[in-house]
Parts: structure tokens; sequence; C-alpha cells
């Protein structure tokens, strides 16, 4: 049986409740509170807590991702606690928490709602908090995961849509991601793919209606035959160029353990728009497609290069769907860049985005 366990947001959430309890001298070996999504309310062991003077208080608790194959795996999280006189709650990233290009701290909606909902309800009237999340590790960490490829360095993010952090990398979770898709495939005729947090929090952002959107992790080939075989109408795949560009070389499970060709791809298709040999070379040893994609930004060919990768990507997705399941499937694709801004959409992309939002 697969164990689930926690995201990062709800270990800091246990840390700020356990250091504000400790300033009303309360027990603090274990926090309970309410995870909003999904709605429920859980307990979580708050490992340290100590009073730093009358107004400040510093909690720190251990990240459990369960089964996840999660780097933050064991890590402390800290919340350090401030309370004052006035109105509101302030949430500030300290040590380890990533910066985002715009320099706010990488803590994103479902942290930041999080923190406030729990804290809000432990508050008196007169009474403000400022509540300083610091990941001890977290710089050390940002070093093995993808965060500056969107733009957030010198930290990890608070990021998530939920409070649960499921095992994405076993086996057992793709049955998951079926079950969800075969119910909403009940209640619509269009869904959305989105390959991670971040797709999901920026289709969020853009509009696009949550209930239509299905993470799919790297199984994106599983679960396009799936949607074959539920009779789905339309697909708009959602997602970072530097994973769904996989696509467009007929590699439908994104995991670069199972393949990786992302500047072989990038480089064929600047090369079916006519770019020079010489440039062309530059984007084939390029170090990441995000480089590559700044290359073909200088010369004044991204879009046009980006265009011919998602139309392919449309093409090949319509027929892997129909190999696998004799099924005619429309999908549309939408690319985003390393700031969380749109890249490129296809023509049938831009249609379907119309009857999502």
């Amino acid at each position: 049986m697969v164990k689930s366990g926690y995201t990062l947001p709800v270990f800091a959430c246990a840390s700020a409740i356990a250091a504000l309890q400790k300033l009303r001298d309360q027990s603090v070996d274990r926090i309970q509170l309410d995870l909003i999504n999904p709605d429920q309310t859980v307990e979580i062991a708050i490992e340290q807590v100590a009073k730093l003077s009358d107004h400040s208080a510093l909690a720190i608790t251990r990240s459990d991702p369960g089964d996840n194959l999660d780097l933050t795996r064991n890590t402390p999280v800290w919340a350090m606690v401030e309370l004052s006189e006035g109105e509101g709650i302030t949430i500030v990233g300290g040590e380890g928490i990533g910066i985002q290009s715009n320099q706010r701290s990488a803590i994103y909606s479902y942290a930041q709602e999080l923190l406030i909902t729990n804290l809000d309800r432990l508050l008196k009237s007169n009474e403000s908090l400022q509540v300083t999340i610091i990941l001890p590790e977290g710089r050390q960490l940002a070093k093995r995961t993808s965060n500056e490829a969107f733009g957030v360095v010198e930290g990890l993010s608070l990021l998530g849509t939920s409070g649960i952090a499921q095992p994405l990398s076993a086996p057992d979770q793709l049955e998951i991601f079926r079950s969800e898709l075969q119910q909403k495939a009940q209640q619509f005729d269009t869904l959305v793919f989105c390959i991670g947090e971040n797709g999901l929090d920026l289709a969020a952002k853009l509009g696009i209606e949550r209930d239509r959107t299905i993470k799919t992790a790297n199984w994106i080939g599983s679960l396009l035959v799936e949607a074959g075989i539920q009779q789905v109408q339309s697909i708009l795949l959602f997602g970072y160029h530097g994973k769904l560009i996989k696509l467009a070389g007929g590699i439908f499970h994104t995991h670069h353990h199972v393949a990786d060709a992302r500047q072989e791809i990038l480089t064929a298709h600047a090369a079916k728009v006519g770019i020079a040999t010489s440039d062309l070379q530059v984007l084939l040893n390029s170090a990441t497609a995000e480089d590559g994609l700044k290359y073909l930004r200088n010369l004044g060919k991204a879009i046009e290069v980006y265009t011919s990768i998602a139309e392919t990507i449309d093409d090949r997705a319509q027929h892997y769907i129909y190999t696998h399941s004799e099924t005619t499937v429309e999908v549309g694709t939408i690319l985003f860049d390393r700031d969380r801004q749109i890249l490129i959409k296809s023509k049938k992309a831009t249609q379907l985005l119309e009857s999502v939002c």
C-alpha cells in the first residue's frame, strides 16, 4: 500500500501554529491544522519549539512526503512568529525560501491561504502576526531541482495546490491519475493536462477551470490513451516547454531517466524553418532547452521555431491516441517559459483555451 504524506506548506503552517501556541503557553508536541484542500483536519508532530521573547517564538517540524520520491524528505521546516498590536498576518520568506524573478518570496497561493486561514483563527482582534518561514537546507536542496528553470533562485518554493503529497514516481500513482481522468471525462468533453504544480498554478491564474485540469506527472502518453478510451473529445496540453518539447520527438513518458532529446528536437525544428548551420550547432550544444530558447530569441526566431514544435506536438499526440485507442481526439498545445509566461499556443490550443476558461 502506497503511503501519502504532506506537502511543504503543511509543515510550514504546522511550525507556525506551534510557535504561536507556545506564546500562549499551550502544549505543542502535536498540532492540528485544516488542509483546506482536501477538506480535512490532520495532526502534525512538532520536533522542537522555543520561546524567543515575550512576543516571538520558533518551532520546527520535519518534512514527511510519504512514499513520494521527494528530495525534501526529513528536511527541517522552521517558522518564527512575531506577535504585535494591530491587524493582519504577514508571511515572509527567510533563508532557504526561493526568490522569484519579481523579487518576491516563492510562497505561492495555497501556502499563503493555508497559513492565513489556520493562524487567523488563533489571533485576537487586536493582534497582528509576522511569520518567517525558514528552510535551513533549502538553498542546497534547490540545486537539485528545476527551480531555476522557473525563475526561482536561492532556495525552494512553497508550491502546491493540495496538502497531500502524492507519490508521483510510484506506479500506483498512475492508477490514481487514471481514475481521476475517468471521473472528469464523465463531466467534460475537453480536459487540460498539466505535468506538474507549476502548470496547475499558472493554469488557474489564466482562469482555466480547476475541475478540468488533470495532473499527469511524467505519464502523459498513458493518460492521453486513457482519454481516448474514455471518449474525451479534446485535450489542451499545458506545460513548460522544456518538458513538453519531448512529445514533438515522439517521447511520451517525459522523465529524464526514460529519454531526453530536447536539444536534438529543438535543433531539428530550427533546421526545419531554415536557420543557418552555425546557429544549429549552437542550439545542439546548448546546456538546457532554456538556453536554446534564449538563443533563438536573440535571433528573432523563437516564435517561428516553437510554432513548429507546438503544431508537431498536436499532431503526434493525436496520432499516439489514435494508434493506441482507435479514437480521434483533438489536441492543442500551450508552452510556457521559465518566467511562467506563455511562449506559444498552437492554433487548436487558441480555440480550446476559450472553451476551458
